[in-house]
């Protein structure tokens, strides 16, 4: 039975793993990062606690970034946005990769509350 859960884990482990590289594609692609979101959600109830962390965390990364484009978006007008999207491209570089670092020692996100980094 706990042959089962360890691999299990192992499949969750690599759904979070997968779900921070679509984030990071979603640089270029977009849509990768609702799809990641998505699966966020989808997976967040079956996780072992310091795994549906990580689900936490990627969730609020996913909202607090889509605010950061929103208003990015707007005050590009006023050409300060352009400076809030560039933080947003490297906001979200730096919290995909502590999260995979975090991934990789099993261990829950740092700052998961954050909105900084």
């Amino acid at each position: 039975m706990s042959d089962g859960t360890i691999v299990e884990n192992k499949s969750s482990e690599k759904t979070a793993k997968l779900i921070y590289i679509l984030y990071l594609v979603g640089i270029v692609l977009g849509i990768t990062g609702i799809i990641g979101v998505i699966m966020a959600y989808v997976y967040r109830g079956d996780a072992p606690v310091w795994l549906r962390s990580h689900y936490d965390f990627q969730i609020r990364t996913f909202w607090i970034g889509a605010l950061y484009i929103f208003v990015g978006g707007l005050l590009s007008a006023f050409l300060i946005g352009y400076l809030l999207l560039l933080f947003w491209l490297v906001w979200l570089a730096v919290r995909c990769a502590k999260g995979l670092k975090a991934l990789e020692e099993q261990q829950a996100p740092p700052n998961a509350a954050s909105w900084i980094f």
